[in-house]
């Protein structure tokens, strides 16, 4: 037997002596002063070392705890009837319980009472079902109410009635553990019930409580009041037990106590159908006012005080747990009002000190003002069911107005800023209910941060309690307004915004960003938003050099090892922190990183993706980061890295983000960091009309326009397209103007004009105005009504440009407008008159067609294919045929120049679709070929004749008839496009596929060195025609096609015999003799040489 055993067995014995020649199962209320002492000294000596030993404060309430549970159930197992055996095995106290002498339910309530155990009693009553919890009582009531009751008796009542009551608001985190779960089901085994949650209900009772009829009171109709059957309303059992003793109560702290006990009661079971919620504010000042009162009453208070007080204030705020189902509200109110008028008449409710307010008049002017407003309500009244009930509701009301008068003597309670203060900072430190919500308000009040340094203190020592995004953007309001004062203490502002900093950086991202959005609203430059001391702002400064060169140096250039999932989210943390604090000056060094520091960009983008709440603005207002992106740039001419890094940098910062990639709560997937619609607002409509070399050239205007236009914006259907907001037709018509500036890329500028466009611009362009017209021309098709007069002006706007840009802005106007083409194409295609017209254009005169008819093949595929299937020639007709393809020679050489990359791919495959159908003829007769070979070169007949057509068109183009025509630019463009044909002929995939298909790869490797050395002659010929004889583009596909001859050879030894390889290289290496350039003449005599070591 352990030894806190035998100190309470010990007390026991010794008071059972006492109770001879009785013993302590028959003593009786009356005895327990005379015989209770040996108990008491052994309780107190238990909890006083268990105090000793360092356990903490609340392990003497779980010392009592034990005891009480140990008593209560040695009770349940004498009432039961428990034999030994059942006893041995399955009660826990079962040995602690031997040692003890029988004891009866006085014992146990008396301990309660002195030990003012009380609210371990309810808490274990708690714990089961609630016609059990009436059944005990019932006990009670009847130990309260048996003589001698003291004022002590019924403190315990009340005492043990909030509880209950607390305990309903209290939940399951109420200070439960294992004495009380032990309790529960020892009570379920006892009784031969289930455990509480199965609802079980005990009939096990000697005894019952029973009502004083002997006064009299309004009987309730079918009031089940007999001793076989106990009423199970626990508010009936209180209520009544409370009007027994009412003769009982002769000071005016317990009436006054009991009254607001018996209000509340009321308050929380009849009037209270949902929980009230109070602001932080009022629970703060009804706590201050408590703690005020029991610092005046008790000289002294405790944390105990205060969370008991909290508990208060939730209890009256919440329905009770336990729902009337005998006592109604008119008859609950009855017995109130009697009580209330009985302690009336003995002056118990006045107010004895009007300089002193006393805690329970406090109380109690709180519970009256409750149950007033809720009783006032007419909705009340007009359920009330009779007259009588009406009337009594109305008398209460009056009653409790004439007590609330009684009660205007007792001084208001004043508290000053420093005790909210202190209150506030004691609730954060302990870590009391709703701390989160105190520190939330601690945060915001300004007074209470510029009193002292301890509203400092308690924020650096309780970071964690301010991890709440709101909370943390009131303590950065709070700091902006202590640095908005006049005279500012810089140390303990600079404390203070590091603290404030560290606590934002503890918050997850998803709180980090709604965080930041909120600075944002407050202001573009955070905490310094204002104007903050030089000092501060210098601090920082070095904060944000330091975190952006931790981040660009932490990584390669590239951002690859930077741009790994926890470096990501180390530099997305550095950001953050300095953005909180200065979100414009961190974006500008974000901007400014992205486009100067090479391969930063990637890397810079990756981060404001995580930040979505540094997006700020919108379309019409701007954005933050679009005005510093303007702001990094300024004036400076970008260098072609740069404009490229910016491009790219805007480019992912459009990307629509996937749902949840921030971790935002609520954030919706498709939405970008900058739309699109802000970047071509921002870069792109001040920019595109100008022609001049400003920061962002029109150029650089084109190519962001196209990185927006290629952003796959979600939108809801209903919504109209972005490019609606960035004046979608004058932005069209400006773009149809370029293209038709780049159409004559090669034409001399006149004097003082700027340089003309590229055909890259060019193509870049025709890609831009389709991509937009058709967006455009989709809403237009919509509502086509709404659109007319723009549709008009921008058609009448175009007709002084060329007329093949029209053509790109046929996805606009749809069927509203006809195709107007010159005169001349209608001659050579046979189009409908009621989709097409005619334009007499001075450039097209007679004989120019053709020329008009290969033009509309470059613009689009469909348009191709038109122009192939509707024209006019009869290949029955060999001088047609002849004639078509003359023609087609000189349009050919005259298209040429002026195509961009894209234009030339349809030309081509226009060319290649006219040899294959027969209607283009072009011959095989070749001036380098001195023998033609046995060859069948069948499968390459359409490869050479496009060669030859290419050839003649070049050697027409270079000829002395066109000598000047174009600019060195315009040559070098002509050979790259002639070296994008010649590189499409060698990979043709056609001829691959036929002669793997034939299984005849090795039979045609010497058609295949036929065709190569072809194409080398060809590619040499033109590069020797064209003026400066340099071409970069021709000499590189040259070397190509020398490298696959070397393949083939190399692959099939025996296509060649070594005469013929020897010839070859002597005619090749002749061929290049004609070349100006030594350098590239060199070169590709080197690579010929290394044919014989393939052929060897």
């Amino acid at each position: 037997m352990d030894k806190e055993a035998a100190i309470l067995q010990g007390g026991f014995l010794s008071a059972n002596k006492l109770c001879h020649p009785s013993s302590l199962s028959s003593v009786q209320k009356g005895d327990w002063e005379r015989v209770g002492q040996p108990i008491l000294d052994a309780v107190d000596e238990l909890c006083k070392q268990v105090e000793c030993n360092g356990g903490p404060a609340s392990s003497a309430i779980h010392c009592k705890t034990n005891i009480v549970t140990v008593l209560w159930c040695k009770l349940l197992r004498k009432e039961s009837g428990e034999d030994v055996e059942t006893a041995w095995r399955e009660n826990p106290f079962f040995a602690v319980q031997s040692g003890l002498p029988e004891i009866n339910r006085v014992v146990l309530l008396e301990l309660v009472k002195v030990t003012a155990a009380a609210g371990i009693y309810g808490r274990l009553l708690l714990r089961l079902p609630d016609p059990q919890i009436c059944s005990e009582l019932s006990w009670l009531a009847e130990h309260v109410v048996c003589n001698p009751t003291s004022e002590g008796d019924v403190g315990l009542l009340l005492d043990v009635w909030w509880e209950l009551w607390m305990g309903g608001g209290r939940g399951e985190a109420g200070g439960m553990g294992v004495p009380e779960d032990i309790f529960a089901n020892e009570f379920a085994r006892l009784t031969s019930q289930p455990s509480p949650g199965n609802g079980g209900v005990s009939h096990q009772a000697t005894k019952r409580f029973k009502l004083d009829t002997s006064v009299p009171l309004k009987p309730l109709p079918s009031l089940p009041v007999l001793r076989s059957s106990p009423p199970t309303d626990i508010l009936y059992v209180l209520l009544h037990t409370l009007w027994d003793v009412r003769d009982r109560i002769a000071t005016a702290d317990l009436s006054q106590q009991a009254l607001v006990v018996a209000l509340d009661a009321i308050y929380t079971s009849f009037l209270l159908d949902r929980v009230v919620i109070l602001t932080t504010e009022e629970k703060m000042h009804f706590l201050t006012k408590v703690v005020s009162l029991k610092q005046k009453e008790d000289r002294k208070w405790s944390l105990a005080q205060l969370r008991e007080a909290q508990l208060d204030l939730r209890t009256c705020s919440r329905p009770a747990k336990f729902r009337p189902s005998i006592t109604t509200l008119p008859r609950a109110l009855l017995i109130v009002m009697e009580l209330t008028q009985c302690w009336q008449q003995k002056g118990l409710l006045k107010v004895r000190d009007s300089n002193s307010p006393s805690y329970s008049t406090f109380r109690l002017k709180q519970s009256l003002q409750r149950g007033l407003v809720a009783l006032e309500n007419d909705t009340l009244y007009q359920s009330m069911s009779g007259a009588e009930d009406q009337q009594t509701l109305k008398d209460m009301v009056t009653l409790i107005r004439g007590v609330q008068e009684e009660l205007l003597t007792s001084p208001d309670i004043h508290c000053s800023p420093e005790a909210y203060a202190r209150l506030t900072m004691t609730i954060i430190d302990n870590r009391l209910e709703e701390h989160l919500d105190f520190a939330a308000l601690f945060a915001r009040e300004t007074s209470w941060a510029t009193s002292g340094s301890e509203w400092t203190d308690c924020l650096e020592r309780n970071q964690a309690a301010f991890r709440k995004k709101d909370t943390v953007v009131a303590l950065a309001t709070t700091l902006m307004s202590i640095c908005g004062r006049e005279k500012v203490d810089v140390s303990h502002c600079k404390k203070l915004s590091k603290i404030i900093a560290n606590i934002f950086l503890e918050l997850p991202l998803g709180d980090k960003n709604q965080a930041l959005a909120s600075m944002l609203r407050l202001s573009s430059r955070g905490l310094f938003g204002g104007e903050p001391p030089p000092a501060l702002a210098e601090g920082f400064d070095q904060e944000l050099n330091m975190a952006f060169n931790c981040i660009i140096q932490g990584g390669d250039a590239a951002g690859t090892r930077a741009g790994s999932p926890g470096n990501l989210s180390t530099a997305t943390s550095l950001v953050a922190r300095v953005a909180f604090q200065n979100p414009e000056a961190t974006l500008q060094r974000c901007c400014s990183a992205a486009i100067f520091n090479k391969g930063a960009f990637t890397l810079m983008a990756k981060i404001l993706l995580q930040l979505p709440g540094l997006r700020g603005g919108g379309v019409t207002e701007g954005s933050l980061l679009c005005c510093c992106l303007r702001q990094a740039i300024g004036n400076k001419v970008l260098l072609a890295n740069e404009q490229d890094q910016f491009l790219r940098f805007l480019a992912l910062l459009m990307q629509p983000a996937t749902e949840g990639d921030c971790g935002v709560e609520g954030g919706q997937g498709g939405c970008c960091f900058l739309s699109p619609a802000e970047v071509v607002q921002t870069f792109v409509l001040p920019h595109i009309s100008s022609l001049g070399c400003g920061p962002i050239s029109m150029e650089l205007a084109v190519q962001i326009l196209q990185s927006a236009l290629s952003v796959e914006v979600q939108e809801p259907p209903s919504s109209p397209h972005w490019v609606l907001q960035c004046s979608p037709f004058p932005l069209l018509y400006i773009l149809a103007q370029h293209l038709n500036q780049a159409s004559r890329c090669w034409e001399p500028p006149a004097e003082g004009a700027t340089s003309p466009l590229s055909s890259d611009t060019k193509e870049l362009l025709v890609w831009v105005l389709g991509t937009l017209g058709q967006a455009v021309g989709r809403v237009v098709a919509s509502e086509p009504s709404t659109w007319s007069r723009a549709l008009s002006w921008l058609y009448s706007k175009v007709e002084d440009l060329d007329w093949t840009v029209r053509f790109h802005l046929k996805p606009v106007w749809g069927e509203h407008f006809k195709n107007e083409v010159p005169s001349s194409l209608l001659a050579v295609c046979d189009l409908a008159e009621q989709e097409w017209s005619g334009l007499d254009l001075p450039q097209y005169g007679q004989g120019s067609g053709l020329l008009a008819w290969m033009e509309c093949c470059c613009v689009s595929d469909s348009l191709r294919s038109t122009m192939l299937s509707h024209l006019c020639l009869d290949r029955r007709q060999p001088n047609h045929v002849n004639m078509f393809s003359k023609g087609l020679l000189v349009a050919l050489a005259q298209t040429l120049p002026w195509c961009s990359l894209s234009e030339w791919r349809r030309l081509l495959g226009t060319l290649r679709e006219l040899l294959d159908s027969g209607l283009l003829h072009t011959p095989y007769s070749l001036e380098y070929v001195d023998y033609l070979p046995l060859l069948d070169l069948r499968c390459f007949s359409s490869q050479l004749r496009l060669s030859v057509l290419l050839l003649r068109a070049l050697q027409f183009l270079c000829g002395s008839s066109c000598d000047g025509w174009l600019p060195a630019q315009g040559w070098a463009h002509v050979g790259r496009l002639y070296a994008y044909a010649i590189r499409e002929t060698l990979e043709s995939p056609a001829v691959v596929r036929a002669a793997e298909a034939q299984g005849r790869v090795g039979d045609l490797s010497a058609e295949v060195l036929f065709v190569l050395g072809q194409l080398f002659c060809h590619v040499q010929h033109v590069q020797v025609m064209m003026p400066g004889g340099r071409c970069e583009a021709l000499f590189l596909c040259a070397l190509e096609t020398l490298s696959l001859c070397e393949s083939v050879m190399a692959t099939y030894p025996d296509s060649s015999t070594h005469l013929e390889c020897a010839n070859t290289r002597h005619f090749f290496t002749t061929i290049t003799e004609n070349l100006e350039s030594l350098e590239m003449k060199a070169v590709l005599q080197q690579k010929i040489a290394k044919l014989s070591s393939s052929m060897a």
